[in-house]
């Protein structure tokens, strides 16, 4: 019997390596290696940009099999700045992000598609303003390795844009500003 342990232990000791796992990661948002800005139109002349200044998440990631990524980030809507006290004001009232009843935005991916030299389609669930829709994410892997202090990293960059009415935003600023644009700066320190 006990012959029979050790070959199983010193079997399943000896496959381990060699199945890959994803490793887990959480967003550097402390050191500021990570951020969400945000880019909406003004009347077609110019653009207002800004930022949210607030928020967390994490990740898993394995590199040799990227389609099974898992994605979570959460968004605190009252750091939203675009540089602006009173148009932030305006930003977080009922007109746009409804603050008041909705101070989370939250992102849940869904799958993620593999479309080679680190380009990657991270599908998920954005809930913005009590609303839940799919959203698909043009990400890239930058890389990963050892950083200074003794910890691994990964980063990532990511684009995206929808509707302002998908998620229910009353505020009609013409059809040139209906879209907002995300762009996505995401490291994280692995766990």
């Amino acid at each position: 019997m006990k012959k029979q342990l050790l070959t199983l232990l010193v079997g399943a000791s000896m496959l381990s390596p060699l199945a890959a796992s994803a490793a887990d990661y959480v967003i550097d948002r402390e050191g500021a290696h990570a951020s969400i800005t945000f880019k909406v139109s003004h009347l077609g002349y110019s653009y207002v940009v800004g930022r949210f200044n607030d928020f967390s998440g994490d990740f898993s990631y394995d590199a040799a099999k990227p389609t099974a990524a898992k994605v979570n980030v959460k968004v605190n809507t009252l750091s939203v700045d675009s540089n602006h006290a009173e148009r932030d004001k305006h930003i977080r009232s009922a007109d746009f992000l409804n603050t008041a009843n909705f101070a989370e935005a939250t992102f849940v991916s869904t799958s993620v598609e593999d479309k080679g030299n680190g380009d990657l389609v991270i599908n998920g669930d954005l809930t913005l303003n009590g609303v839940t829709k799919p959203l698909a994410i043009k990400a890239h892997a930058v890389g990963e390795g050892k950083d200074p202090w003794g910890g691994y990293r990964a980063g990532f960059t990511g684009t995206t844009s929808f509707a302002m009415k998908d998620y229910g935003i009353k505020m009609d600023l013409g059809p040139a500003s209906a879209n907002v644009e995300l762009d996505l700066v995401v490291e994280g320190i692995r766990k």
